[in-house]
C-alpha cells in the first residue's frame, strides 16, 4: 500500500475508533408539553427533535413493508392488559414530527416489539406480535390501519400475569427475523421468571427459533436472563444476530455487568444448546464468573403466602432477603411483589403443566463458567440495556457503530444507564452518546426519561423511544 494511501486509511480508522469519543455533547432543550421539557445532550453534528408524544410506555419500533412506522406501547405498570400497537403516520419533514397517531391494536398483554415478514412465495406480508402469553401474526396489506382478520396463534408461553408470586418477573417476549445458515426464520427470546432461581419451565431465559408459520420450533440457547432486544444485521460476519441482556439483581449495586452478545452468525455458527450462564454465571470485568450464592429452593408442593407457613426443613428460603426498593423508579412494592424476585414460576407448585414441555427440559444450572460464550461487550451493572441498532460503513458519524439504549437502574441512586451509548465493532468499548435522562439535583437523583427502542432510518438518522415520558425522538445530522 502506498504511504499516502496508508496514511488516509490510518486517519479514517483512528476517526472511527476515537472520533465520537472525543466529541463534546451539546445540550438540546426539548419541550414535550406546556411547561414541561427535557434537556438531552448529543454530538454537536447531530440534532434531535420530538417526533411524537403522548404514547403511554412506548417501547419498540418497526418499519412496515409500505414504509410506515409502527410502535408498541405497554400503557403502564399497574395494568398489563392495556397495551397497544400504534402507527406513526403523516411525517412532516419541516417540523420533524408525525402529524397523527393511529391505534392499530389495543387491549394487549405487554406488547414489547413487532416484526414484519413477507412470504416470497405468496407475497403476503405479515405482522408478528409477541405477547406475554402467546405469539400471534396478522395478515398485513399496504395501508392497513387495522387488522383485516383474526390473528394466527403461532406459540403459547407461560403466563402468570403481574403477580410476582407466580413468576411475573419478566413479562415481555422479543422477536426478530434473521437469515442465517441459508434460511430466514423467526427468533424469539423470553426472559426468566425471577431474578435468581432454578426455572421450572423450559422456555424461560432462552433463545428459540421457528419457521415463519410457527413450525419446527426449537430452543437454541439457555441462560439469557432477560434479552429484551434482538437485531439482525447483514453487515457483520456474513449476517449476525445480536442481543442485549440484563444481569440479575441480588449481587449488589456493582455486580453483575449487563451484557451484549453476538448470538449467531453465518461466519461463526453458534454451537447447539449454548448456555449463556444464568442463573449461576454472571459477568464481571468482561468475563464470566461463578455465582456461589445458594440457589433458592421452594418447599413442594406448598404454595407459600407468608414466611410463617414455610416448613423448618424446607431448605434455603426463596424470599428471605428481598432487595430494598424504596427508591425504585417503579415505585414502592409491597407483599409478594417485593418478595418475588427469587421465586421461580409457579411459586413452588409442582402441578403446573409446562405449555412448552415438548421443547425439552430445563438444564441443570452450570457449576463451571468455562464454556459460557464471550460477551461482545458489557455495560455497568444495572444499566438495563434495551434497544440496539447497527450503523454500517455508509454512516459518516456512526461509521460501523452500534448504538444501544441503556434504560437505567430501577434504583436511580445507583446511577448507571439512563443514556444512549455507542461503540464500534472494532473497539467494543461503550461511550456516552446521548445523556440527560438522569441528573442530580440537591444531591438526589432525578429521572427525566428512560431511553428504550431504536429504529435506524438512514445515514446517522434514527428514532429513539422514551417509555418514561411516552416520547419518540428523531435524531439526524445537523442541516
Amino acid at each position: 500500500m502506498p504511504l499516502k494511501s496508508f496514511a488516509c486509511w490510518l486517519a479514517t480508522a483512528l476517526f472511527c475508533t476515537f472520533g465520537l469519543r472525543a466529541q463534546t455533547l451539546q445540550p438540546h432543550m426539548l419541550t414535550y408539553a406546556p411547561g414541561k421539557s427535557i434537556t438531552l445532550s448529543l454530538p454537536s453534528n447531530l440534532d434531535i427533535h420530538i417526533a411524537a408524544s403522548g404514547l403511554r410506555r412506548v417501547r419498540f419500533l418497526a418499519q412496515a413493508p409500505d414504509g410506515r412506522i409502527f410502535a408498541t406501547g405497554m400503557y403502564n405498570l399497574a395494568d398489563n392488559t392495556r397495551g397497544s400497537v400504534f402507527i406513526l403516520d403523516g411525517w412532516d419533514p419541516k417540523t420533524h414530527t408525525f402529524t397523527h397517531v393511529i391505534t392499530y391494536l389495543d387491549h394487549l398483554r405487554n406488547p414489547n416489539n413487532i416484526a414484519f415478514w413477507t412470504d416470497p412465495a405468496t407475497h403476503q406480508s405479515w405482522l408478528y406480535l409477541p405477547l406475554t402469553d402467546r405469539l400471534v401474526r396478522y395478515k398485513y396489506n399496504a395501508g392497513d390501519n387495522a387488522p383485516s382478520g383474526p390473528p394466527q396463534i403461532l406459540a403459547r408461553f407461560p403466563d402468570y400475569g403481574l403477580n410476582y408470586k407466580y413468576g411475573g418477573w419478566h413479562l415481555t417476549r422479543t422477536i426478530a427475523f434473521a437469515t442465517l445458515h441459508g434460511r430466514t426464520r423467526l427468533y424469539l427470546t423470553a426472559g426468566s421468571s425471577c431474578d435468581y432461581c432454578r426455572e421450572r419451565e423450559v422456555i424461560r431465559a432462552t433463545l428459540s427459533v421457528m419457521d415463519p408459520d410457527g413450525g419446527h420450533w426449537q430452543i437454541l440457547a439457555h441462560g439469557l436472563r432477560n434479552a429484551v432486544d434482538l437485531q439482525y444485521t447483514p453487515d457483520l460476519d456474513g449476517g449476525a444476530l445480536f442481543a442485549t441482556n440484563m444481569g440479575d439483581d441480588h449481587l449488589g449495586d456493582n455486580l453483575p455487568e449487563d451484557t451484549f452478545f453476538e448470538l449467531d452468525s453465518n461466519a461463526r455458527p453458534a454451537p447447539a444448546r449454548t448456555n449463556y450462564g444464568w442463573p449461576t454465571c454472571y459477568f464481571a470485568q468482561g468475563k464470566p464468573a461463578l455465582d456461589k450464592t445458594p440457589l433458592p429452593e421452594m418447599p413442594t408442593p406448598g404454595d407459600l403466602a407468608t414466611e410463617s407457613e414455610r416448613p423448618k426443613d424446607a431448605g434455603a428460603a426463596s424470599h428471605s432477603h428481598p432487595p430494598e426498593n424504596t427508591d425504585s423508579v417503579y415505585g414502592t412494592q409491597t407483599g409478594m411483589a417485593k418478595q418475588g424476585t427469587l421465586i421461580a414460576a409457579s411459586g413452588g407448585k409442582t402441578n403446573i403443566i409446562d405449555p412448552n414441555a415438548k421443547l425439552g427440559t430445563v438444564p441443570v444450572p452450570l457449576t463451571s463458567c468455562n464454556d459460557v460464550p464471550t460477551a461482545y461487550t458489557t455495560f455497568a451493572a444495572h444499566s438495563s440495556p434495551l434497544g440496539l441498532a447497527f450503523f454500517g460503513a455508509n454512516n459518516p458519524t456512526l461509521h460501523d457503530t452500534f448504538v444501544v439504549a441503556l434504560h437505567g437502574a430501577s434504583h436511580p441512586r445507583i446511577g448507571t444507564g439512563y443514556r444512549v451509548v455507542q461503540f464500534t465493532a472494532a473497539d467494543r468499548t461503550p461511550h456516552a452518546f446521548i445523556t440527560g435522562f438522569l441528573t442530580t439535583v440537591a444531591g438526589k437523583p432525578v429521572v427525566h426519561g428512560r431511553p428504550c427502542g431504536i429504529l435506524r432510518l438512514g445515514p446517522d438518522t434514527f428514532l429513539l423511544t422514551d417509555d418514561y415520558l411516552g416520547l419518540v425522538y428523531y435524531i439526524h445530522p445537523q442541516a
